[in-house]
């Protein structure tokens, strides 16, 4: 009687398990795909609090390198991510400070003074193609990190700057994320 009650009860577990709606069936040898973004998209970085202080290393009165930065949450119909930082402030107006496009989704992290091997560095305000460190004038300025999540990659050549970046861009954003720092002399 107790094997009976026993093969009932996980022939009826098994087959619960079998009609649940949200199980998927997965390819044998293959991984899971990773389950769907549950928030916002962010952006963050160990070296500043967003509305933190950006500190000197990675400005012009240090190593002038670009801090390290994570992406979470990036949508999963975005098919590319792009990175622009500006400095609203700037005497002449909003200056830019780098522009990265191409990203692909997958990437979660620029490490410090590095970008991922494939992407793209567009024109900063410097006429370059690498991160200009913030080095305001005078005063406190902000420096927005702005991630855009895409439905689509740019293709733009590097010798573009942010005019033609953010045309691009235009109508093709599934997400947007921004980190904020400060840096004054």
């Amino acid at each position: 009687m107790m094997r009976t009650t026993l093969a009932l009860v996980l022939t009826l577990a098994f087959a619960a398990a079998c009609m649940n709606p949200n199980r998927k069936e997965g390819t044998p040898g293959k991984v899971a795909e990773p389950p769907a973004a549950t928030g916002p998209m962010t952006i963050t970085s160990p070296a500043f609090a967003d509305n933190g202080t950006i500190p000197p290393k990675y400005t012009c009165n240090g190593a002038a390198v670009s801090p390290e930065i994570d992406f979470t949450n990036v949508p999963q119909t975005a098919l590319s991510m792009t990175l622009e930082v500006t400095d609203p402030d700037a005497p002449g107006g909003t200056f830019t400070h780098w522009l990265v496009w191409d990203i692909p989704t997958t990437v979660t992290r620029f490490k410090e003074d590095d970008v991922p091997a494939g992407v793209i560095q567009g024109l900063n305000g410097f006429g370059k193609n690498n991160y200009g460190s913030p080095c305001p004038p005078s005063g406190v300025h902000h420096y927005l990190f702005d991630l855009y999540a895409l439905d689509n990659t740019l293709g733009l050549a590097a010798s573009k700057g942010r005019e033609d970046f953010e045309n691009a861009i235009k109508g093709h954003v599934v997400a947007h994320a921004r980190l904020t720092g400060l840096y004054g002399k």
